[in-house]
């Protein structure tokens, strides 16, 4: 591309920031780009503009990076190196680099067709990529410093977490139990752990288990979940008009049946708390190391939950990166329900991991929550617990005929909440009987 077609793509591309987000066709991107370039200059020739089209979607070094199943955050040091975490050995450098400042600037502008949220200075972008990745940007004197989370374009269900051993069947049939409630009482949730532990990709992997006509309200800083399981399903973004709390508050007009939090960490827990405490179901995650830890987080600043209303909150889950044979895996180390408070609020161990050993095992049914569904079903505490285990042989069925995928597996779980007897037989499991049907 010659020096002043380049000078007119920048140009193009300053004019067009943020106007790639809602665009889901190329004939609607080239028509932006067009229209633009003309605007410019009303003779450009058809040739330019498709040259101008293909380079805007050439990310350089990234790439390669972009595809690759594996890479799962991608870290541009502005022209000095490019790491990435590669979850098939950790953290890596890799050989490619953007070595002059001039194409370190030209990606940038780039990426910034597709900028959702700025600072009021300017320096510090969040943006949406094409293919679903979300990267954050910020300017330095050195140039520029990006942070790519490299989103896979098939979102991970919960079998496929499953088979790379972040929980076993019965886990993930008591965290269909823990979502679904039996429609009745569905549990108030916080899923915990270190950045990147795979706190996301859970909560994201557990809206196979929404039902149909469930309305779900979403609130990210960046949109990360993927909701497309859920027809009757309203994503919320902060900004700076528009914080966490103001979302949260604003969603209990918004009559939810849940309301999900990408991430929980200031004042806003106190309001999602209170969505707890009239009866709205709510999850969310939370920066913590063990389920004590999230407790401790809740009740100190900057969330400041009093102590009181912290037992409305069901279930507490956390999530940990361990090196297994030197190789990081995500493990789900610790389930928890809320028990009751005295001088501190109680909590009842369900599992853990112990990390010397690399084993984990149950350590104690639900009771709690448990009896919260047999209070309100109606039903003995037993059959709470068989429900479950015929959940956990759904979810095995499931995986052995290779019906893995987010949209696949919501399938049948709304068909074995609409027939049970019909999708147990479906799946070759005639010997078994829903014990709870609602």
């Amino acid at each position: 591309m010659d020096e002043d077609l380049r000078l007119m793509e920048s140009e193009v591309m300053k004019r067009l920031k943020g106007r790639f987000v809602d665009v889901n066709s190329d004939d609607k991107k080239r028509e932006l780009v067009e229209s633009v370039a003309k605007t410019l200059m009303p003779n450009i020739d058809q040739e330019s503009i498709d040259a101008m089209l293909k380079d805007m979607d050439d990310l350089g070094p990234l790439n390669d990076l972009l595809n690759k199943s594996t890479i799962e955050d991608i870290m541009v040091n502005n022209t000095s190196n490019i790491f990435v975490y590669d979850s098939a050995v950790g953290e890596r450098k890799v050989n490619a680099k953007v070595a002059e400042k001039e194409d370190l600037a030209l990606l940038v502008d780039k990426l910034k067709l597709y900028a959702t949220n700025e600072t009021s200075k300017g320096n510090i972008l969040d943006v949406h990529m094409r293919n679903g990745s979300r990267a954050n940007i910020v300017a330095s004197p050195l140039g520029y410093d990006i942070t790519i989370r490299n989103f896979k374009m098939q979102a991970m269900s919960i079998l496929d977490l499953i088979n790379l051993g972040v929980m076993d069947y019965q886990i993930a049939a008591r965290l269909w139990v823990y979502v679904d409630g039996f429609r009745v009482r569905p549990a108030n949730m916080l899923i915990g752990g270190m950045p990147a532990a795979g706190k996301t990709t859970l909560l994201n992997a557990m809206f196979s288990f929404f039902r149909p006509e469930a309305r779900i309200v979403t609130i990210e800083e960046t949109y990360e979940l993927n909701t497309e399981t859920q027809e009757n399903c309203v994503r919320l973004e902060t900004s700076e008009d528009m914080t966490t709390t103001d979302l949260v508050k604003n969603a209990l007009r918004m009559r939810p049946d849940m309301i999900i939090i990408g991430e929980v960490r200031g004042e806003e827990a106190n309001d999602m708390m209170t969505a707890m405490n009239i009866g709205k179901i709510s999850m969310g995650t939370i920066h913590a190391s063990s389920t004590r830890d999230m407790i401790n987080r809740l009740q100190h600043a900057p969330m400041n939950v009093p102590k009181d209303i912290i037992p409305v909150i069901d279930a507490l889950i956390i999530l940990a990166q361990v090196y297994e044979k030197n190789k990081p895996s995500r493990k789900i180390v610790q389930i928890s329900e809320i028990s009751g408070m005295e001088t501190q609020i109680l909590l009842s161990d369900l599992y853990k991991f112990d990390y010397k050993t690399h084993k984990a095992a149950p350590i104690l049914p639900s009771v709690t929550y448990r009896d919260t569904l047999s209070t309100v079903l109606g039903v003995p505490p037993p059959d709470i617990l068989a429900e479950e285990n015929v959940r956990a042989n759904i979810l095995f069925a499931m995986n052995k005929q290779g019906t893995r995928d987010m949209v696949s597996i919501n399938n049948i779980v709304k068909e074995y909440y609409d027939n049970p007897e019909a999708t147990l037989k479906k799946l070759g499991l005639s010997n078994m009987q829903p014990v709870i049907k609602v």
